[in-house]
């Protein structure tokens, strides 16, 4: 059978310092699936669209910045991450500059900055603590992972760097 997933973008924007991320704690939509938790900025891409346009626009609405120079830093398949069951690709960037000063909030919730070193204490999705050391570290390779979900749990979690 195909693989037809939703397509998405996940970003993580850093501070000037580098010593803290912009979060979204997503605490505004009753009924979200993410509700409650942290997460890094982005949503699914549009038709037409490529990943780095779609995570220009996404931070562009979600937190009122511009991109200026932001890195691909690797690929996450989710199959079965979705509310009904749907599969995800997901494109995770690290953005390093950007212009603007960030909303403190946007429909979903409310906008964040979180020191790096407390990331792991915050309420994020189950499988988020597997895959963003990669996210965060030098390597200049990008990762690609699949990590199956079930019920809002990771099952597993693959990986490699080219």
């Amino acid at each position: 059978m195909p693989y037809t997933p939703i397509v998405a973008t996940l970003a993580y924007v850093l501070s000037p310092d580098r010593r803290q991320v912009l979060m979204i704690h997503r605490n505004a939509r009753p009924g979200d699936l993410h509700l409650g938790k942290y997460n890094g900025l982005g949503g699914k891409m549009e038709a037409g669209e490529g990943v780095v346009a779609c995570v220009r626009r996404e931070l562009r609405e979600e937190a009122g910045i511009e991109c200026a120079e932001l890195s691909l830093r690797g690929t996450i398949s989710f199959p079965e991450f979705g509310k009904q069951g749907e599969d995800w690709l997901v494109f995770l960037f690290r953005v390093e500059r950007f212009s603007g000063e960030p909303h403190g909030a946007n429909p979903e919730g409310t906008l964040e900055w979180v020191p790096l070193a407390r990331l792991g204490e915050l309420p994020l999705w189950d499988g988020d603590h597997r895959f963003l050391p990669l996210v965060f570290d030098d390597d200049p390779r990008a990762f690609h992972g699949v990590m199956p979900y079930r019920e809002g749990k990771a099952q597993s979690w693959t990986w490699e760097r080219v």
